[in-house]
């Protein structure tokens, strides 16, 4: 993994300082992409950088590749179309718990599906941050927002398993507590040929550890450490003993055939079937 501080080519420092919150964990995940991008020696004009709405989707205004800033839940949908166009491209989504999982969730399942060669890296607060703290389908069931007051009833998603069960090929989770592993699995994940998925945990400080009444940021990043349990230790758990925790690390690596190369073969086909005719 890159061990300098070189990432600073890789952002719009004009626009900067951020607009997230004091103690945000987005800026971590967004170091540990550039760290992993840079250690990959990727060519800045060959990455694209697509993001939807909400706190973590302002991150490609700050990125200095090929961004796009797109619609609410639609990330994917445009990434597809970038990655379809041009496959020689490497694709990035950044992109919100509530952003995938809720008005997303269709674009979501239907890319892991298809295996498209997309990297999607998840920024999972577990609440809708930009728009005043309310639910997300990741907010944990009892924890409050500004639309439970009172505690949240649903039981939310687990985005690892729906990426498995939808048949992304790279499935992998990590949080900000622990970045140097952050990082390792997002190179990973921009090495596999196939769609890759992070659910990457991250504090949100200003709603939801208000409001769930854990704290700043170094409490929340406290709580993050002793909440935390490896895939592998995992495993050796009966459930019961892992329900309240977040397990962490790759779940799933898979080698299929990536969705452009289908893509183009059945192209070149048709148009030799064409001449033939």
């Amino acid at each position: 993994m890159s061990q300098n501080n070189g990432i600073r080519k890789y952002l719009r420092l004009e626009h900067y300082p951020t607009i997230w919150c004091a103690g945000c964990g987005n800026g971590q995940v967004v170091g540990a992409l550039l760290r992993a991008i840079d250690t990959m020696k990727l060519d800045p004009e060959k990455v694209v950088v697509v993001s939807g709405i909400g706190c973590s989707s302002r991150a490609s205004g700050y990125l200095n590749f090929n961004t796009l800033h797109t619609t609410h839940g639609r990330p994917v949908a445009y990434a597809t179309g970038v990655k379809l166009a041009n496959p020689e491209l490497d694709v990035i989504v950044l992109s919100g718990d509530g952003d995938t999982t809720a008005i997303g969730g269709n674009h979501f399942i239907h890319a892991a599906r298809r295996n498209i060669g997309i990297k999607m890296f998840i920024f999972n607060n577990s609440i809708y941050g930009m728009t005043g703290g309310q639910c997300s389908p990741m907010t944990p069931n009892a924890c409050r927002a500004t639309t439970a007051p009172h505690g949240n009833l649903d039981t939310p998603f687990d985005i690892c398993r729906i990426a498995e069960a939808a048949g992304a090929t790279y499935v992998a989770r990590g949080v900000t507590y622990a970045p140097v592993k952050l990082e390792a699995m997002m190179l990973k994940a921009l090495q596999h040929d196939g769609f890759a998925v992070m659910d990457c945990i991250t504090q949100c400080p200003t709603y939801f550890g208000r409001q769930n009444k854990i704290g700043g940021p170094v409490d929340m990043i406290q709580w993050q450490k002793e909440n935390t349990i490896s895939v592998e230790k995992a495993q050796k758990l009966p459930p019961h003993a892992i329900e309240d925790k977040i397990v962490t690390g790759i779940f799933k690596t898979e080698l299929r055939t990536e969705y452009t190369k289908l893509y183009r073969r059945l192209n070149d086909q048709c148009r030799k079937d064409e001449c033939s005719d």
